[in-house]
């Protein structure tokens, strides 16, 4: 379809279309605009070395002594 067949045909719709489309078209600019930025693939182990884990992690905790 060509831009001038495309034109026509939003000319003759009636004005509380064309504001619909309008309000479609900037929703698919959007969509489209975001899904061309180049994403870093996932990949097993991305995260190593984000989250910092205390020495201490696996020991009993102060506030259960009474229970142990």
């Amino acid at each position: 379809m060509s831009d001038t067949e495309l034109l026509k045909k939003v000319s003759e719709l009636p004005e509380n279309l064309k504001e619909e489309l309008d309000s479609y078209i900037d929703f698919l600019l959007q969509k489209y605009a975001e899904n061309d930025s180049p994403k870093k693939p996932l990949r097993f182990g991305m995260m190593k070395g984000t989250f910092i884990i205390s020495d201490d992690f696996d020991e009993p905790l102060e506030d259960f002594k009474e229970y142990m």
